[in-house]
């Protein structure tokens, strides 16, 4: 028994490398979808006011855009995690990316027809497949590897989502607007034709690239996760917990103050009493806003080693209202500094409130997390309102929306967050 064990001992830890090592490839190529999620979603911000400007659409009618785009979240979500569950991680993913890729196709005949309406589809059937991407992809980087360093794989993943939100700026100054910006001669009608097929190749080159990559997985010899499994637990056990329910609410605010100052950084740089800047110089400030979201990521990290997260997310909500309360007040470089300094307050806040929201849920955990996924569709609804309010009030003032959101994150970081059980009001946090 013991020259067996001699012998079969460096094979186990032949087979131990093997695992580990194919689970660094796995997670670096998971990594490369989260960067493009990232990518995509951040030329949303470029796109508004460039079909803004070809369609001649109000504010509100431009937020259509992300009320699409981010309203695939709420509707496909549930079925995305039903497909998954049936399917399997692996396949979830290829089709991900199939059917995002078709979303990007889509936009051709879309500037050829000169049909806003298509493009909101487009934007649709594009985020759908994002949406089944998230579902798949990120338990997978969960468990590649052990669990006591699951969430600094996710906090590693994330940045490579911010890394996405921060080029893409520059790429759709530099594809889509250069040609804008150049002047376009002819009729009205033609510039308008010329104007819209600006985004053909850009998301043409996009949809290259995701089916590029849905080949690459469908080929890689990637861990065998199985198959997702959420029938030991009923949904509605999670909605017993009040710190959940308001967590939801804090996502909702959270994903659509982000998303609506975004949507109107261009629009709000191009003010001349704020900065006077063209369409494609204000489209590379984006990168400024999504850039400190990224290092405040790896600030916040750090930080909260030492002070609580609710302490922190609180903190940062104060600042963030601080900040946009200066922009809404004052014109000039100061205004523009401090709507663009959101960012970085911004970036513990998502994965924040998600941890505190799903903290103590126990067998409840996995639907907890399926409800404030669908708490994304604040970045659906809330642009559309601020939309409203800009075509009533002005862009500037219409900031006024996202410092209400921020009360609210303010609040639950400070008081909202501690968990309870509705029907154990004696829990208490840890």
């Amino acid at each position: 028994m013991a020259s067996m064990s001699i012998i079969n001992e460096p094979q186990h830890n032949a087979q131990s490398t093997q695992l580990a090592s194919g689970n660094r490839f796995a997670l670096v190529s998971l990594t490369s979808l989260f960067f493009m999620w990232g990518f995509i979603t951040c030329l949303n911000d470029i796109l508004i006011p460039y079909l803004k400007g070809t369609f001649d659409l109000s504010y509100t009618q431009a937020m259509l855009i992300q009320f699409c785009f981010f309203g695939a979240y709420f509707i496909v979500s549930l079925p995305a995690g039903a497909l998954v569950g049936k399917i399997g991680y692996k396949k979830g993913i290829v089709a991900g990316l199939t059917i995002s890729s078709i979303g990007c196709l889509l936009f051709y005949p879309a500037a050829q027809l000169h049909i806003y309406a298509l493009f909101l589809f487009a934007l649709f059937v594009l985020a759908s497949g994002i949406t089944l991407l998230q579902v798949s992809a990120n338990p997978y980087v969960s468990v590649l590897g052990p669990s006591k360093t699951a969430s600094s794989r996710l906090t590693m993943t994330q940045a490579f989502n911010s890394l996405g939100t921060t080029v893409a700026p520059f790429f759709g100054a530099w594809l889509i607007f250069s040609g804008m910006d150049s002047g376009v001669e002819g009729t009205s009608a033609q510039a308008e034709v010329i104007g819209a097929s600006a985004v053909q190749m850009p998301y043409f080159l996009i949809a290259f690239t995701l089916l590029v990559l849905a080949v690459i997985f469908s080929f890689l010899k990637l861990p065998d996760l199985g198959k997702s499994d959420d029938s030991q637990t009923t949904p509605k056990k999670s909605w017993q917990y009040r710190h959940l329910k308001l967590g939801a609410i804090g996502i909702f605010l959270y994903v659509g103050a982000e998303v609506a100052i975004g949507s109107f950084l261009i629009n709000f740089l191009n003010d001349p009493n704020i900065a006077g800047l063209s369409e494609s110089e204000a489209a590379k400030f984006i990168a400024y806003y999504w850039g400190g979201a990224m290092v405040g990521r790896f600030i916040g990290a750090l930080v909260m080693q030492k002070v609580s997260a609710g302490k922190v997310l609180g903190f940062n909500a104060c600042i963030a209202m601080l900040l946009i309360v200066i922009a809404v007040m004052f014109d000039g470089a100061l205004a523009m500094w401090s709507i663009l300094g959101v960012g970085l307050f911004n970036s513990i806040m998502f994965p924040t409130i998600f941890s505190l929201a799903i903290n103590n849920l126990g067998d409840a955990t996995s639907h907890g997390s399926g409800v404030l996924c669908l708490a994304i569709v604040g970045g659906a609804i809330v642009p559309l309102i601020q939309g409203v309010l800009a075509d009533s009030i002005g862009v500037q003032l219409s900031f006024i929306l996202p410092i209400v959101c921020y009360l609210y994150i303010g609040y639950y970081g400070l008081k909202g967050c501690k968990p309870v059980l509705n029907s154990s009001p004696s829990l208490k946090s840890n």
